[in-house]
């Protein structure tokens, strides 16, 4: 059974922001971990029941390749909409919180990039990837890989970095578009995914914890704050 492989949230651009060229004071405080923004999500329903391997029927590599090709195309679609503050200028390095992540080409050379650099390497490679038919099959009776797995790992690790700049960097931006909820579901969404199936080791995903710990808990329903979609 082959899965069509693409999704979406709907996303609305209200407004556009300007960007001073310098990173704001509220992002090294968390600003997307004030209680008004973690609340406010585009679905209701528990994202566990939505990543689990439907049946046994199904094999698991075709519901790796499914989701992972998804989130591919949702996150590159949720950077797109703030791309423009993201500059060699705003964004010197690829950094989350306090770490600084570097590119590391075929050969294992280390290279420091610009943030809009290196998602740009990132997301070159994985649209490689997922457009590979020895990869990432769609035809019937065609097999997976054997490195197959290890390479989902790689891209996971890879998007959430992408996931984590725009959290720690471009929140502000997120939060004037008015799209702080469909990142907050895709977030939670992709981290319940990667934890249900060991896809990226907790030492990567650690330096956003506690944004993960409050968005994969289950909101009261009186609490939720849906985005209205137009």
């Amino acid at each position: 059974m082959r899965f069509k492989r693409n999704g979406s949230y709907t996303l609305n651009r209200k407004s556009k922001t300007k960007s001073n060229g310098k990173k704001a004071p509220a992002e090294e405080k968390k600003h997307y971990m004030e209680p008004e923004y973690t609340k406010v999500r585009v679905v209701d329903f528990d994202l566990k029941d939505l990543v689990s391997l439907p049946t046994k029927e199904i094999d698991l590599n075709e519901w790796l390749a499914s989701n992972t090709t998804t989130f591919f195309n949702l996150i590159n679609l949720q950077y797109s909409t703030i791309s423009e503050f993201c500059t060699g200028d705003t964004c010197q390095a690829m950094t989350a919180c306090n770490t600084i992540y570097y590119w590391y080409d075929e050969r294992g050379k280390k290279t420091k990039c610009t943030a809009p650099q290196y998602v740009d390497l990132v997301m070159t490679f994985v649209q490689k990837l997922v457009t590979d038919e020895e990869i990432f099959p769609t035809k019937y009776g065609k097999d997976f890989p054997n490195s197959f797995e290890s390479l989902v790992k790689k891209v996971c690790r890879y998007l959430f970095h992408v996931l984590a700049h725009i959290y720690w960097a471009h929140f502000k931006e997120t939060v004037a578009l008015e799209l702080q909820g469909h990142l907050n579901t895709l977030y939670a969404h992709f981290i319940v995914f990667v934890r249900e199936f060991n896809l990226v080791e907790p030492k990567e995903t650690c330096i956003m914890d506690d944004l993960s710990e409050v968005l994969c808990t289950p909101l009261p329903p009186h609490s939720h704050n849906h985005v209205t979609e137009r």
